[in-house]
This record gives structure tokens, C-alpha cells and sequence, in this order.
């Protein structure tokens, strides 16, 4: 196996949930987190902090795979197993990161129907990119892949 396979970018899920919710909350009823312009206020701050948080962690992952110098992008071959960084605590912080990004953007926005739709996402990411990504790993890198992942959790 020269690649995990994947065959959609990871952010396109998170994206695509994303999209789902805004766009019941905009076609079909809003529904707001917060009614009170003063909690809205709170969760708006609270959600840049989030977006920001996410950002920079996913930013963080990204620059850790790039002084490995190893495939950042999934359907091209990984060079090594990076166990640094961010990768100590999580075994995908770019995920874990772009998924702090859509919580803080649905807080930001008061909108609950992203909350609703980011199951689906997430479970489209698992299963159609982090479960092939594994495949790929456990068998390029046997068991050093293994280790790692008996060490470090897929998410936090």
C-alpha cells in the first residue's frame, strides 16, 4: 500500500458538516445557543478563543509533519511515524484542532445546528480517513506504529 487511500481531504468532512448546519439554520429554523445578547457575548468570546486554539494547533501539527518532513496530505505516502510535538498527546492534532475550529465557529455564530451535524462529520472523518490512515500505518510501519498507538490516543 503506497498511501492510506484516502480519497477526500480531511478538512472537507468538517467542512461538510459545517455546511450542513449552517445551512438548516439558515433554510430551515434557527435555533440560537443563547437568547440573551450578554451570554451570546460570552459564548462569542469563548468561541474565538476556541477558533484560535483550534487553529493553532492544527497549525502546530502541520508544521511538526513538515520538519519530519513527511506527507502532510493523506493520499501521499508517510515517510515516518512523527512522535513530537503535538503528536505526544494525540495521535491526529490536525483533526483535533480543525474540529476546536467548528465548535468555536458554531459558538461564535449562536447557532446550534452545526453542534448537531458535526456527529456525522465526525464519524465520516473516522471512517473514511483516520480508520484508512491507520490501515496504512500499521502496515508500513508494523510495529513502531503499533507502539505509538498503544501510547498515544487517536484523539485526546
Amino acid at each position: 500500500m503506497n498511501s492510506p487511500g484516502v480519497k477526500y481531504p480531511p478538512p472537507l468532512w468538517l467542512a461538510a458538516g459545517f455546511a450542513a448546519g449552517w445551512l438548516i439554520e439558515t433554510r430551515v429554523q434557527r435555533i440560537h445557543i443563547a437568547e440573551s445578547s450578554a451570554i451570546a457575548s460570552l459564548l462569542a468570546a469563548t468561541g474565538g478563543i476556541l477558533l484560535v486554539a483550534g487553529a493553532l494547533v492544527a497549525a502546530w501539527g502541520a508544521m511538526t509533519f513538515l520538519r519530519a518532513r513527511t506527507a502532510i496530505l493523506p493520499h501521499h505516502a508517510a515517510s515516518r511515524i512523527v512522535r513530537d510535538g503535538p503528536y505526544r498527546f494525540t495521535r491526529n492534532p490536525m483533526y483535533v484542532g480543525l474540529t476546536l475550529v467548528y465548535l468555536g465557529a458554531s459558538l461564535v455564530l449562536n447557532t446550534v445546528w452545526p453542534f448537531l451535524t458535526l456527529a456525522p462529520a465526525l464519524w465520516g472523518l473516522t471512517h473514511f480517513v483516520i480508520k484508512r490512515e491507520e490501515r496504512y500505518l500499521a502496515e508500513a510501519f508494523g510495529a513502531e506504529y503499533s507502539a505509538y498507538r498503544d501510547r498515544v490516543r487517536r484523539w485526546v
